[in-house]
């Protein structure tokens, strides 16, 4: 389960960094700017839902290990 999400996590990574050299700083919000400002946001919440949820699982791992 680590590798994969260590593979998602990579590739939202590099979902970032491609929107983010589509973006026009001169207007942002205007043609594939915006477009690229929505996908920089969806990857970011990829990255941090997958990051809670490996956190998720190793204090289930440790929970499990108690009893």
């Amino acid at each position: 389960m680590k590798i994969f999400t260590n593979i998602l996590v990579f590739l939202a990574l590099a979902l970032i960094i491609f929107n983010v050299t589509l973006l026009d700083f001169s207007h942002p919000f205007q043609g594939n700017s915006l477009y690229a400002i929505i996908g920089v946001a969806a990857s970011l919440c990829a990255v941090l839902i997958l990051l809670i949820f490996r956190m998720s699982k190793k204090i289930e791992e440790k929970m499990n290990g108690k009893f």
